[in-house]
């Protein structure tokens, strides 16, 4: 990668395809979802809402922009609160290269390269990057601290190819054409004329609500929100709160009284989520 390399960027997701969309919604950005392997996603901004390095700028002309490395790490954050899995944000732009990743609330962790292939990072987030992805502790982090040693002949493009190639052992794969260093509008274009892409577009919040409750729907509370063991679930409770509630008024028990209420509310909110459900699909 040399100096006059394009901004861009990329985010892989450690879930499948059906987990990542209604989560990507909640970023209100124009993305493009295709899967990356077994288990993992990535994600390609249609946009690029950041600011480009290779131009000369005034202070004027960069005046509420954000460089693409910040742009990343917000959205890499955003998503991994936003879910139970891990998300790598891989970026470059003409000055430097580099990655963060994004677990949980935990601090991301990250790694820049100048754009020779420079290390210009903190050899414990190598370390820390591969405890939180289940990385080998020998035979990858030997390779991974291979990547924060000096090496003329290895550019930021070469060392992010190298970073990949320890991620391909916990099952990542790019889809051909999103190679590190291309720029952005190439990255669209590679990940959009792949049959299984996805388009993310912000539709509102109805629609971001329902792709949500779709996902946890096809998730493993699925059969406990929506379905016959829903409904069977939501009539016991009902069965359950209505004698406790009559036996703590008889026993004058506010308490009792209060916990078969809780169980009445409970399962009439269950069997109408169901049927509300059902009607709206």
């Amino acid at each position: 990668m040399n100096a006059t390399s394009s901004v861009g960027a990329l985010l892989l997701c450690r879930a499948g395809s059906g987990s990542v969309r209604p989560v990507a919604h909640l970023l209100r950005e124009r993305m493009l979802l295709a899967p990356a392997g077994d288990e993992w996603s990535v994600l390609v901004p249609e946009g690029t809402p950041w600011q480009d390095r290779q131009e000369e700028r005034s202070a004027a002309e960069t005046e509420g922009e954000q460089p693409v490395d910040s742009v990343l790490a917000g959205w890499a954050t955003a998503l991994a609160v936003g879910s139970t899995w891990p998300v790598l944000a891989l970026w470059w732009d003409g000055d430097r290269a580099g990655y963060t990743l994004a677990s949980g609330f935990r601090r991301p962790v990250g790694y820049v390269w100048l754009t020779d292939g420079t290390p210009a990072g903190e050899d414990e987030a190598m370390r820390t990057f591969a405890a939180r992805l289940g990385l080998d502790p020998v035979l990858d982090i030997q390779q991974l601290e291979a990547l924060t040693r000096p090496d003329p002949e290895a550019d930021a493009r070469t060392r992010l190819r190298g970073l990949l190639a320890v991620l391909a052992r916990i099952g990542v794969m790019l889809p051909p054409g999103l190679e590190p260093g291309e720029p952005a509008d190439r990255l669209h274009t590679a990940a959009g004329g792949r049959p299984e892409t996805q388009r993310i577009a912000w539709a509102g919040w109805r629609d971001a609500v329902k792709l949500e409750l779709d996902a946890v729907e096809n998730s493993g509370l699925g059969p406990w929100m929506r379905g016959p063991r829903a409904r069977a679930f939501a009539a016991a409770q009902l069965a359950a709160g209505l004698p406790l509630v009559a036996w703590g008024i008889g026993r004058r028990s506010g308490g009792w009284a209060f916990a078969g209420l809780l169980l009445l509310a409970h399962g009439t909110a269950g069997l109408a989520y169901d049927r509300i459900r059902d009607g709206g699909t």
